[in-house]
């Protein structure tokens, strides 16, 4: 032995990678006959995939005659198996969860709409809110006054009721007015309305008159009403107002059509122009007139309204 020699390698000096260095080729290091680098170790390299899970694994140191085949790329191997699929395999623990029963969701598209048309009709109230406030304050002084509704009825119906109410313009029974002319007072037929039953008779002669004078508030047209008795045929008297003859005279006519005294009071009227302040209104007899009437009320209405 040399010195630098060392003699030949004792077992654990050998160095099972000595090969790869140059003085381990020198000495006729060689590889290993071993897997994996490693004296006496067995080699099990394996090709991937080729382990087949649940197969009998081949005893150590020994070729497996199984065959294996390894899939294709992104394909499971057609040899694997689910462990829960082989004899006394692992449970599955998972279970197909049950089909949900079939239920409609909430209908957003009603609702949608619901609130759509609810804001809108907020809107639009607000909107005419607005345009009818404007409409008050701009008309606020232009504002037409109603005409009243000129009634123009021909003939009365019998036995109508005048009382007065307040606010209307003047009444008055016949008897307290001014008589002339042979006009009198009379209780003999019942049914006047005048204070206990009095009315004037006695007209039936020329130059018989009643007169009445009666204040106006303002001028204008005005109804003049009477309530009278005829139980005979059509009668007309002269009516003057303010010392002009009124028209063809005053029609005292039979519109109850009835020959019973009792049953034959009724209305009629006419429509003078009255000035503001005093008026004077007069039924007088005069040549040509009929006058066989009773006289019961008389009174003044604004306007041109008929009877009641």
């Amino acid at each position: 032995m040399t010195p630098g020699d060392n003699g030949a390698s004792t077992p654990e000096d050998d160095d099972p990678f000595g090969y790869l260095y140059a003085d381990g080729q020198a000495r006729g290091a060689q590889p290993p006959s071993g897997g994996y680098g490693y004296p006496n170790s067995v080699s099990r390299v394996r090709t991937v995939g080729e382990r087949s899970y649940g197969a009998q694994q081949a005893p150590y140191g020994a070729q497996s005659n199984v065959p294996q085949q390894q899939g294709a790329y992104g394909r499971p191997n057609t040899h694997y198996q689910a462990p829960e699929t082989l004899p006394g395999g692992a449970p599955s623990s998972r279970r197909s969860a049950p089909p949900a029963p079939g239920r409609r969701g909430p209908n957003t598209k009603g609702l949608l709409i619901g609130a759509i048309a609810v804001v809108a009709a907020v809107v639009i109230g607000i909107g005419v809110a607005m345009i009818n406030g404007n409409t008050d304050d701009d008309d606020s002084g232009n504002e037409a006054q109603p005409t009243p509704t000129q009634s123009h009825s021909t003939e009365p119906s019998p036995s109508g009721s005048s009382s007065a109410t307040p606010g209307e313009l003047p009444k008055s029974d016949a008897v307290a007015l001014q008589l002339a002319g042979g006009a009198t007072k009379a209780t003999d037929v019942p049914g006047a309305k005048a204070a206990g039953g009095t009315y004037v008779g006695g007209l039936n002669t020329v130059g018989a008159s009643v007169t009445w004078t009666v204040n106006i508030p303002e001028e204008g047209a005005y109804t003049l009403l009477a309530r009278y008795n005829n139980p005979g045929e059509n009668q007309s008297m002269t009516l003057t107002v303010n010392g002009q003859k009124y028209g063809s005279g005053f029609n005292f006519a039979n519109w109850t059509h009835l020959s019973d005294p009792t049953k034959a009071w009724t209305e009629s009227y006419a429509y003078p122009t009255l000035n503001k302040g005093s008026n004077t209104l007069s039924f007088s007899c005069q040549p040509g007139d009929k006058c066989n009437v009773l006289l019961d009320q008389v009174w003044l209405k604004k306007g041109k309204v008929g009877r009641g």
